[in-house]
């Protein structure tokens, strides 16, 4: 019986050990980081909201910093925000060529010049380390659609820029600008769709056992909202527990368009009983959700294994002495 159990012993160990191995090398290899450094700009704020109606000049400024090492020149323009639909991946892609009767701000929008012009595509030189404001102007036509309006503008780093290691790079951040009629109607229509609570998220050919929300909303109306997931999980059997932070998850919706939100425990345990409630806001809809989660990791069962092994061997030891015990009482 003790053979037994050492060679029981010595099997857990080897599982164990061998698991724990397998799990730190795959989360080393999702780890690494192949980034290589570029031109560095950043605009600021990181979008602009605009009440807009006919017939006015509308003219304000926004910042760019150039953070890189090196001067750069950068074209300014603007550029319709829009979703193109994709059959093939089944989703609403971003896109910046695709204009309808919501993206017409684009046309709208001049930028001044180093001149003091305003044109459409300025160029403009920045320092290193420096900070530009750039003066746009929005002229709107007699007659504006209902509903909202939507643009980004960008700042992009022409070819022939480079970094400090001399490298050619470019860029291209933007500011989306939000525009909303104030004549006519507006007209708020959201429809969630695909509301659910899971684990498991595959990402680049690696499932990772999180427990997260996901849910779809369709903008069936003329300006745009936010959609806003909270993803809550309490323990009935565990230690810790997850909220979405700042108020949960967050994706403007613009209409004729459908997007999804998602949020995950990214410290998911390996071992506990879990309530998680998903609940999303979209348009003045809400729908909410809820799953009990058993998470038990293999390393967790393994350990179970051996751990109900040992207690059955402990078990039927001590039968095994009771009953020779009364053996040699009866004797």
């Amino acid at each position: 019986m003790k053979k037994v159990i050492i060679r029981t012993l010595a099997i857990s160990l080897m599982i164990i050990l061998g698991l724990s191995f397998f799990v730190n090398g795959s989360t080393y290899a999702e780890g690494e980081d192949n980034a290589i450094p570029g031109t560095s700009i950043r605009l600021s704020p990181a979008n602009i909201v605009l009440n807009l109606s006919s017939d006015t000049t509308i003219e304000n400024t926004f910042e760019i910093k150039n953070e890189g090492e090196s001067d750069i020149n950068v074209e300014i323009y603007a550029a319709p925000y829009s979703y193109v639909y994709s059959e093939e991946d089944d989703l609403f892609k971003l896109g910046f060529n695709n204009e309808n009767n919501y993206t017409q701000l684009s046309r709208w929008v001049t930028f001044k010049d180093s001149s003091g012009n305003y044109v459409n595509k300025p160029q403009i030189k920045i320092k290193a380390g420096e900070t530009y404001n750039v003066e746009y102007r929005i002229v709107t036509p007699s007659n504006i659609p209902n509903g909202g309006q939507y643009a980004v503008f960008f700042a992009h780093a022409l070819a022939g820029t480079t970094n400090g290691s001399g490298i050619k790079t470019e860029a291209s951040p933007g500011i989306v600008v939000y525009g909303r009629s104030t004549e006519g109607e507006s007209n708020i229509s959201a429809e969630i769709t695909n509301l659910e609570v899971g684990r498991g998220i595959t990402e680049s050919n690696v499932t990772r056992n999180n427990i997260y929300g996901l849910a779809k909303s369709k903008n069936n109306g003329n300006v745009d909202y936010t959609m806003v997931g909270v993803l809550k999980v309490d323990p009935i059997i565990g230690f810790s527990s997850y909220e979405s932070p700042s108020g949960g998850a967050r994706t403007s919706v613009i209409p004729e368009v459908e997007l999804a939100v998602s949020d995950e425990w990214k410290d998911t345990p390996d071992f506990g009983i879990y309530k998680a409630t998903w609940t999303v806001t979209a348009g003045g809809e809400t729908k909410t959700t809820e799953q009990i989660f058993f998470l038990f990791s293999p390393v967790m069962v393994i350990i179970t294994i051996i751990l109900l092994t040992f207690l059955t061997i402990w078990i039927i030891m001590r039968v095994r002495r009771r009953k020779e015990r009364r053996s040699r009482l009866a004797v």
